[in-house]
């Protein structure tokens, strides 16, 4: 099957829209969608431009923070080898309350703070092998600039007005909130407190006057929006959960704090005794990766948000109606995904089982380590973390299956001139057709299907946030090639008899061109792993975008570039298996005695 990228590239022309226009039902775009030649679903656009949340420095990076620049990564790769143009932005939330307060404890300035935890995210972004294009601080002046236009805007549009905010607020998690999203509780002296019941974070009352955003006058333009556009939020469940929240009225949202209380953050442009809302302030960082307020209309009309869950209120609801008070255009969608937990556990500092994300990709190696963050990562249910899963998963499937094939395409006593072998189509005819010399067998031909199928599933897992299923498939498929490799037993073959020669010759042909397709499929969430096998089968860096995935021509009689062409050089085992931790051994075995005398 070839595949071609046969879709016409276009630059997304996108009204802005306000909500004078909302409100007439001029409605919203849709995103151009339309089958291509493999079957998968490919976006008509020129650009794509992907972003993460900006992650807060008030502690270290943990695992959660990584997958989310894991996903982002794989999709903006992903699109990079579809031929379009991608940008990529990350970056790092550095104002607020909380970094405030953190400094202070520190005993730092909050810029020196900073810009320690930011070289962080920057030092395990790059060891992770994460290709942002953009890295925006919202301490840049560049990011500045865009806040302060931004809010001039809402401001001229009378969307913003001087008010007094009486009600709860969570330093922890600098957010709002309602009568209604507040719980009694303890703290750990036995004392009363009130806690968000959706964080159990602590929550003060506060009575201050600060500048309130309309965010009332936009409940029914939000509503109108997740319904005229059903791919808005992704996966669905998370749509549903904000067409619920848009049930209750919105109460006006406060967007700014006395500049006596917070002092960190950018000051209210024309009002130096106010300080920006630390989210109003985060979120524009989307725009400023985008070039907002002059350069900004190109790269925007393609904006894709990736977020955890917990941050869905701000990113579907304040950040769209921010945008729709502007008059700018909507993301194209807001892919969400869940959290990871340890062991059942939800990860905390008091519980002292956050994930390192540097350690773990020191133990599983950086592929290692995003191959199982998106192979068991499901978006819509949370997702557990623990070594000695993630050490069989990748000795499984990326040592023993995926590297055990290649080993045995490439080694010396079965492909001594270490070349890409000729096919045989008398050993391996069309199906159907009749022939003498035929050693195929029925289940070779299922094998064949099932290859020929993946780079349209592998797209389509790809595109709706799913690459768990995307991995799944290939590694089901480079299952069937080591059954195909194992059921013919090539070693066996006598390469003195031309039958044998031409037979096994066909056999290592067959199963090569299995793994360049894999290889080419797994470049966006294994780029080290797959550039590694690529270059060992002599496939050249212009070879691997998703135009080549042209599987066995020579079994439909057309040339194959790649028959006769030598190897790569030899560079050791593909993925060395990895040895299990000690303590996860023990536990391992505890888990099933525990399991067996809970069965008794």
């Amino acid at each position: 099957m070839v595949l071609r990228n046969v879709f016409t590239v276009r630059t997304l022309k996108t009204a802005a829209w306000t909500p004078a226009r909302v409100a007439k039902g001029s409605g919203f775009p849709r995103s151009p969608i339309r089958p291509c030649a493999s079957g998968c679903t490919t976006l008509s656009d020129e650009l794509h431009f992907i972003t993460t949340p900006i992650f807060y420095v008030n502690a270290a990076p943990h695992i959660g923070h990584l997958y989310s620049a894991v996903i982002a990564d794989y999709l903006h790769r992903y699109k990079l080898i579809r031929g379009i143009t991608s940008k990529f932005s990350t970056g790092t939330d550095e104002h607020g309350l909380k970094i405030q307060q953190a400094a202070a404890c520190a005993g730092e300035d909050p810029l020196t703070f900073c810009t320690e935890v930011s070289g962080q995210f920057r030092h395990l972004f790059e060891k992770c092998d994460i290709s942002y294009t953009d890295f925006i601080r919202t301490t840049d002046e560049r990011h500045r600039h865009a806040v302060e236009q931004f809010w001039a805007v809402l401001q001229r549009g009378g969307h913003i007005y001087k008010g007094t905010y009486q009600g709860w607020y969570s330093t922890q998690d600098e957010s709002f909130l309602t009568p209604t999203q507040v719980g009694d509780s303890t703290d750990s002296d036995g004392t009363a407190i009130k806690v968000s019941l959706e964080s159990g974070h602590k929550v003060e009352w506060m009575e201050e006057k600060n500048y309130m955003f309309r965010l009332s006058a936009f409940r029914c333009a939000l509503q109108r929006w997740l319904a005229e556009t059903p791919g808005a939020i992704q996966p669905e469940r998370f749509r549903h959960v904000v067409l619920q929240w848009l049930q209750d009225d919105l109460p006006d949202l406060s967007v700014s704090r006395q500049r006596g209380r917070l002092q960190w953050g950018v000051p209210v442009p024309g009002d130096p005794e106010q300080t920006v809302y630390v989210w109003l302030d985060a979120l524009v960082n989307y725009l400023t990766a985008a070039g907002y307020p002059e350069q900004h209309p190109r790269w925007w009309a393609a904006a894709r948000h990736v977020i955890g869950k917990d941050i869905l209120k701000f990113h579907a609801i304040y950040w769209p109606a921010f945008l729709l008070a502007a008059g700018l255009p909507l993301p194209r969608v807001i892919l969400v995904h869940s959290h990871w937990t340890v062991e059942g556990q939800k990860m905390s500092k008091s519980r002292g089982n956050v994930v390192n994300p540097l350690e773990t990709s020191g133990l599983l190696t950086t592929d290692g380590l995003r191959y199982f963050l998106l192979r068991q990562g499901v978006p819509d249910s949370d997702c557990d973390f623990y070594e000695d899963k993630a050490v069989k998963l990748v000795n499984s499937e990326l040592a023993d299956a995926l590297g055990g094939l290649l080993n045995r395409c490439t080694a010396l006593s079965l492909n001594p001139e270490q070349v890409y072998p000729r096919f045989c189509a008398t050993s391996f005819p069309r199906e159907g057709a009749a022939g003498v010399g035929r050693r195929a067998v029925p289940e070779d031909y299922g094998m064949l299907e099932s290859v020929e199928a993946l780079p349209g599933l592998v797209a389509q897992h790809y595109e709706s946030l799913q690459a768990y299923k995307a991995l799944e498939a290939v590694a089901a498929c480079v299952r069937h090639t080591n059954g195909f490799f194992q059921r013919h037993t090539p070693w066996k073959l006598d390469r003195g008899t031309p039958s044998d020669r031409s037979w096994l010759d066909t056999i290592l042909h067959i199963s090569l061109e299995c793994l360049r397709i894999y290889g080419i499929l797994l470049q966006p969430a294994v780029p080290l792993l797959a550039d590694k096998l690529l270059s060992r089968l002599g496939v050249w860096p212009e070879e691997r975008a998703w135009g080549n995935l042209c599987f066995l021509a020579r079994h439909r009689g057309d040339a194959c570039p790649f028959e006769g062409r030598a190897l790569g050089p030899e560079t050791g085992l593909f993925f060395p298996r990895l040895d299990r931790p000690k303590a996860s051994k023990a536990d391992s075995k505890s888990r099933k005695k525990t399991a067996s005398s809970k069965q008794r």
